[in-house]
């Protein structure tokens, strides 16, 4: 019987051509979430020409595509397909062709890689678990995981795994860790309101100004108290507004800023701290204020025997694939599914090996296309092994 990494190997040799013309493909028409609707019209014609039965989620971005075995357990894939809103400056013959968005953190590759994943093991004359493909929208809104989970997409999964683009590690080499891979990420704005007045009055009204400056320095000074340090608690202002005159001081300003933290205990109950802590920093100032919390996503936290699974697949390829690696400060909306089912995450080297490494979200970033027959034979690897 052909193995899924056989059926991997003998496909890519026959179509390696074909996976990196669709990554450039994808990396010339770039499209910002919720706005995926060529990208899965192309990923869903693709599957759908070789015989399987690709489902477009509800608004027309994302798909899912099962295949294999129907009883016993089915393992799922998942790629994000959604760009960003800034220039591509990487020079590349198919450098993006729409203008101010790119595919500046690899989402393109993890398409096209899933792609070509899903079609070699389709291929094989049989599989060991049933397999569904996720192509999942609008990941850099942090909403995209959420919408697919409410359209089914797990139903009937027992695992799932995805993989995601690393400019730190060499092209060959995939790197995974047990328990948590990333962060979680909030964001927060707080707007604050004032009868405003004259600067050489500042006791006849609520200082404003003073406010925001109180919570500039008290709010991130607060949580490194009420936090314990070892779970890499960190928050960061990005953004700052009030007042246009030197000598009055302002009725409205905000601020805004992202709180990240390592650890999911911590993060369940980030949003009630800073609620506490705002009112409390402002209370002796009288300023009135709203605070707008939006909960970002929770770490993605890899399950011991999906990454046990992983790392087998990993060193399979080759006894030199599997790297180390450290959790990050990223968010990823990959967290939600394994909020709902046991599943783990892998990173896949993009970097040529020479060079100014690129970090993703940078108009510069491109990948070494080697990385998309690793991630093909990583992924065939991973169902072979389940």
């Amino acid at each position: 019987m052909t193995s899924p990494s056989a059926a991997a190997n003998a496909w890519l040799g026959a179509h390696y051509d074909e996976l990196v013309g669709w990554r450039r493909h994808l990396h010339a028409h770039p499209e910002l979430g919720c706005q995926e609707f060529a990208t899965t019209q192309f990923a869903a014609s693709l599957l759908a020409d070789a015989g399987l039965n690709p489902k477009v989620l509800p608004g027309g971005t994302g798909l899912t595509c099962d295949f294999g075995p129907e009883h016993g357990p089915r393992v799922a894939l998942r790629a994000d397909m959604d760009a960003l809103p800034m220039a591509d400056r990487t020079g590349a013959p198919y450098a993006s062709l729409v203008p101010n968005i790119s595919h500046a953190c690899g989402h393109d590759a993890h398409t096209a890689i899933l792609l070509g994943a899903g079609l070699a093991l389709a291929s094989a004359p049989e599989l060991p678990v049933g397999v569904r493909l996720i192509f999942q929208a609008a990941e850099e809104l942090m909403s995209g995981a959420v919408d697919a989970i409410a359209a089914g997409a797990l139903t009937g999964v027992s695992r799932i795994y995805a993989l995601h683009c690393d400019p730190r590690l060499a092209v060959g080499k995939v790197a995974t860790r047990l328990g948590p891979i990333t962060s979680a990420a909030d964001q927060i704005e707080v707007t604050m309101h004032s009868p405003g007045g004259h600067t050489s009055r500042p006791h006849l009204t609520s200082d404003l100004v003073y406010g925001l400056g109180t919570l500039i320095t008290g709010l991130p000074g607060v949580l490194s108290r009420r936090i314990d340090p070892r779970n890499s608690t960190v928050m960061v202002w990005g953004a700052v507004n009030a007042g246009v005159v030197a000598n009055a001081i302002p009725q409205t300003g905000t601020l805004a800023g992202t709180i990240r933290t390592a650890s999911r205990e911590t993060w369940v109950t980030l949003e009630d701290i800073v609620r506490e802590t705002v009112t409390s920093l402002l209370a002796p100032l009288g300023i009135e204020h709203t605070v707008l919390y939006r909960r970002g996503v929770p770490p993605v936290v890899n399950e011991e025997v999906a990454t046990r699974i992983l790392t087998h697949a990993i060193e399979a390829i080759g006894r030199e694939v599997l790297a180390d690696t450290h959790q990050s400060g990223g968010g990823e909306d990959f967290s939600w599914y394994l909020e709902e089912v046991p599943g783990a995450m892998a990173r896949l080297g993009v970097w040529s090996g020479q060079g100014a490494q690129m970090d993703l979200h940078q108009p510069t970033f491109d990948l070494d296309e080697r990385a998309l027959g690793v991630g093909v034979q990583l992924l065939a690897s991973i169902i072979e092994h389940s």
